[in-house]
């Protein structure tokens, strides 16, 4: 009997022991760090891109195929996907649930969406991408985190078209059940280089992974200073040996392909 409740313990703190594992991320690195941006904005190419070439790191750009940027300085945008930025689908109109504002027009309510007319707006916006960069993978960021169409959730969609797909949240504790789908990141909106740290170190501290949901950079709404902006990226890159780091495309075909 005594020897079968030792057995019982041993089992029990083995499986203590798998279950707060750290994640199996590349050579040895205990955290995953992900840059994001939405809305593809000329910040994003005057101010992101170069701090994060500055450092090697890559960044994941959610772009809008009705952005002005997009339009007016597409070879830039060709350029950045060439160097090993990311490209990602943020839909054409950037649809969003219209209970979050007056500034979501009737016409972009996805409450007023199907889903045939939300699957229709990413397939066309991933042919737009297609034509800029050439790439046939990529992923997505949820307009507004929403994921509700007209009252279905499109999620399930998102699985057939894309790698990962980004909404927000904290942190994530462990990396058991993560789903690729529906990430959660980090919203910003003018925070001190510190706070952008922290979150950093507590990816580091559970051995899981920060994903950074960016907009404007260096000016404008719901935006990172540059200075802060860049401070982040040298710390992520003094601690390299620690952290990994990816497009949110790269990082998203490693978690799938690695699992638990």
């Amino acid at each position: 009997m005594k020897q079968i409740l030792l057995i019982l313990i041993a089992i029990f703190f083995l499986l203590t022991i798998e279950s707060n594992a750290q994640f199996n991320w590349p050579d040895g690195k205990k955290a995953a760090v992900v840059f994001t941006y939405d809305d593809a904005l000329d910040g994003h190419l005057d101010v992101a891109v170069p701090q994060l070439d500055e450092f090697g790191l890559k960044g994941t750009f959610y772009c809008t195929g009705n952005s002005p940027s997009l339009y007016n300085r597409t070879d830039e945008w060709r350029k950045i996907a060439r160097n090993g930025h990311e490209l990602g689908n943020h839909t054409i109109f950037h649809p969003c649930d219209g209970t979050r504002g007056d500034w979501v027009k009737p016409e972009y309510n996805l409450k007023n969406y199907t889903l045939e007319q939300i699957v229709v707006e990413l397939k066309a916006a991933n042919t737009l991408l297609k034509a800029i960069d050439g790439k046939t993978e990529r992923t997505f960021a949820y307009t507004c985190c929403d994921f509700v169409a007209g009252g279905t959730d499109f999620s399930g969609e998102v699985e057939k078209l894309f790698t990962g797909g980004r909404l927000i949240g904290p942190v994530p504790e462990t990396m058991i059940g993560y789903n690729v789908y529906k990430t959660p990141s980090q919203g910003v909106d003018s925070p001190t280089v510190e706070e952008l740290i922290a979150s950093v170190d507590e990816a580091l501290k559970k051995g899981t992974i920060v994903v950074f949901l960016f907009h404007s950079v260096g000016g404008g709404y719901l935006n990172v200073g540059a200075e802060e902006h860049r401070k982040l990226c040298e710390y992520v890159q003094k601690n390299e040996k620690d952290i990994y780091t990816g497009t949110f495309l790269e990082v998203m075909q490693y978690i799938k392909k690695t699992g638990k």
